[in-house]
């Protein structure tokens, strides 16, 4: 199923319903599976990558260094960003990462400058000036075949 869902996740109304049948097993069943996979912490979302710069985006990749007291704090506030994807924690100086899309550069640079008020904190943008991954996925089932 893990295969499927990062390789070849059906473009339809029903998606599950897809899965299920050529996993032989029914919708619920999926469901069921998806579900606790998130509440293991197995997968944390199910949801499209889509290229921000091609559809006209802007989007930039942010650090910044917080006090170990304040990281969840700190999180938090960032997380509450509609903008804000794949907000990590490093083992670094600048330890956690980010990165935000927006609609233009003057609305991320907005939105950067409203976040460094309300963290208090000194977030520091490295916007992309070239593309060295667009996808990434793990085989799961030990073979090359779905």
């Amino acid at each position: 199923m893990l295969d499927l869902l990062q390789k070849k996740f059906p473009i339809d109304v029903q998606p599950y319903q897809v899965i299920a049948q050529k996993m032989q097993c029914s919708e619920e069943e999926i469901v069921k599976q998806i579900q606790a996979m998130k509440e293991n912490g197995i997968i944390r979302r199910i949801g499209a990558i889509l290229d921000a710069k091609n559809m006209g985006f802007y989007s930039t990749l942010c650090a910044c260094e917080v006090p170990e007291a304040r990281i969840e704090d700190v999180a938090a506030i960032i997380n509450k960003q509609r903008g804000v994807t794949h907000n990590y924690l490093r083992d670094n100086q600048y330890n956690i990462w980010f990165t935000l899309t927006a609609s233009s550069n003057e609305e991320v640079q907005s939105i950067l400058k409203q976040l460094e008020c309300d963290i208090r904190i000194k977030i520091i943008s490295m916007p992309t000036t070239k593309v060295f991954k667009i996808k990434v996925s793990f085989e799961m089932s030990g073979t090359n075949a779905i």
